[in-house]
C-alpha cells in the first residue's frame, strides 16, 4: 500500500529499457508514504461547484472559478450568491470549462484579472487565456489575448496553469490535446508536445497582453511557436515559484503511471511521449525509453497516478517545519503531498488524507494552506495546526 513514490537519482536511468520490464532507474523513497501529524481541517466555505482555482484580492476576500463556468467572490468568509459578471462564452466539456485564475503583479493599481478557460465547441476546442478588470461584481473590458492555436476535439487536457514570473512575464501550461485514439496531423495529438510548430504539450510564456516576449528561447527557430517555452510535457495542473531560489517546478499528469514532479528551466524539452514511466491506459509501456539525451528527466515519478493538480510552495509561520516544502494536491488520492526539499533534490514526502479530491493548494494571505476540492459540491478548506499541539 502506497508503494507509489519514487525519486529518479540522474546517472542511474537507462535509456534502453525494454518495453514490459520494470523501470531500472528510479530508487524507491520509501515503501509508504508516512502521513503527516500536527494538523487538522478548517472548513471556510462549501457550496462550490467543481472549483478550479483561487486568487485573494488586496481586500482580503477571493475570487474563485467554478468549472463550469463562473467566478465566485468569497467574501467574509462566505460565498457571495451572484457570479461575477462579464466572462465570455466558454466551454464547459469533459476536463475543459473555466480553470486557473492569477491576479496581475500591479492589481492594487490596475485591477487585471487573468483566467484559462476553454473554448469553442466540443469537437473543435481550445485552451484561451482571458483577461478582464475587476470592477466591484463585474470584469469589465474583458478580452480573450491568448488563443492556442489549433483546435482540437474532445474534452481531454487542457493543462491551464498560471505562474506569473518576477520580469512580470506569464506562464501558462497547455495540456497535450488527449490520448489516443485522438489524432492530429495524421499521428496521436500527442506527438505534438514534441513539436515546436504546436501549443499543445508546452509551458508558453507570454507577456501581460498576451504576446510572447522577444527573449523567448525558440524564437529564430524555423517552424516554432513564438509563445512556447519549454516542451515534452502531457498535461501540467501544477505549476509554483519558490520565492527565495526562484526555481519554478510543475506536476504533470501521466497516462497510467508516470505522474511527474519536474523542475522548470527556459527551453528545456522534459520527453513526453518518447520517454515516460507511464503505460497506456489498456497495459502496455508507452515508450521504450525512460531518458534520453537532450531531454530532462524529472525529479519524482509516482505509479500508480495520484493524479497531481494544485502545487504550491509553504512559506508561513503556523508549521516552520513545512517551510520551503513543496505541497501538490492529489485528485485520485484524495490528498495533499508534502515534498521535501533540500535545494533542488527531493528527500522526502509526507501525505496529508482529505478524503475528496484535491483541485487546487494556494497558501493564503494568513500564511495558511487553502484546498479546493473537485467535487459537486465543494469547498474552501484551511490547513491549521491540530488541537493541542505544543
Amino acid at each position: 500500500m502506497f508503494r507509489i513514490t519514487r525519486l529518479l537519482i540522474a546517472g542511474l536511468l537507462l535509456a534502453g529499457t525494454a518495453v514490459g520490464a520494470a523501470p531500472t532507474g528510479p530508487v524507491p523513497l520509501s515503501d509508504e508514504v508516512p502521513v503527516a501529524t500536527g494538523w487538522q481541517l478548517e472548513p471556510v466555505v462549501k457550496g462550490l461547484e467543481h472549483p478550479w482555482a483561487i486568487a485573494w484580492l488586496p481586500d482580503g476576500s477571493a475570487l474563485v472559478t467554478e468549472r463550469p463556468g463562473r467566478l465566485r467572490r468569497i467574501e467574509g468568509g462566505a460565498l457571495q450568491p451572484r457570479p461575477i459578471a462579464g466572462l465570455p462564452p466558454i466551454l464547459a466539456h469533459g476536463q475543459g470549462g473555466l480553470l486557473d485564475i492569477a491576479l496581475h503583479p500591479h492589481f492594487a493599481d490596475n485591477r487585471l484579472v487573468y483566467l484559462t478557460a476553454a473554448r469553442g465547441t466540443p469537437d473543435a476546442n481550445h485552451t484561451a487565456v482571458i483577461r478582464g478588470r475587476l470592477d466591484g461584481d463585474r470584469l469589465a473590458d474583458v478580452e480573450v489575448i491568448f488563443d492556442v492555436a489549433d483546435e482540437k476535439a474532445g474534452g481531454q487536457h487542457f493543462g491551464s496553469r498560471l505562474l506569473w514570473l518576477p520580469d512580470e512575464t506569464l506562464l501558462v501550461s497547455i495540456g497535450d490535446g488527449g490520448n489516443p485514439p485522438l489524432a492530429f496531423d495524421g499521428a496521436n495529438i500527442r506527438d505534438q508536445a514534441q513539436r515546436l510548430g504546436t501549443h499543445f504539450g508546452k509551458i508558453l510564456r507570454l507577456r501581460g497582453d498576451g504576446s510572447a516576449p522577444p527573449d523567448n528561447p525558440f524564437l529564430g527557430h524555423e517552424g516554432a511557436r513564438a509563445e512556447i517555452w519549454t516542451l515534452g510535457h502531457r498535461n501540467i495542473q501544477g505549476l509554483a515559484r519558490d520565492p527565495q531560489s526562484g526555481r519554478v517546478w510543475a506536476s504533470e499528469h501521466g497516462a497510467r503511471g508516470g505522474d511527474e514532479l519536474n523542475l522548470i528551466e527556459g527551453g528545456t524539452n522534459y520527453g513526453w511521449p518518447l520517454i515516460t514511466y507511464s503505460r497506456e491506459y489498456w497495459g502496455p509501456r508507452i515508450s521504450a525509453a525512460t531518458t534520453a539525451p537532450g531531454m530532462r528527466d524529472p525529479k519524482v515519478v509516482w505509479t500508480p497516478s495520484n493524479a497531481p493538480s494544485g502545487l504550491a510552495f509553504y512559506t508561513g509561520d503556523a508549521f516552520p517545519a513545512w517551510r520551503g516544502n513543496l505541497f501538490s494536491g492529489a485528485l485520485k488520492f484524495e490528498e495533499v503531498r508534502r515534498v521535501i526539499l533540500d535545494g533542488e533534490r527531493i528527500v522526502g514526502e509526507e501525505r496529508l488524507p482529505i478524503g475528496q479530491r484535491v483541485r487546487d493548494v494556494r497558501q493564503g494571505p494568513d500564511g495558511h494552506l487553502y484546498l479546493l476540492t473537485d467535487e459537486p459540491n465543494g469547498q474552501l478548506l484551511r490547513v491549521v495546526p491540530a488541537l493541542g499541539r505544543s
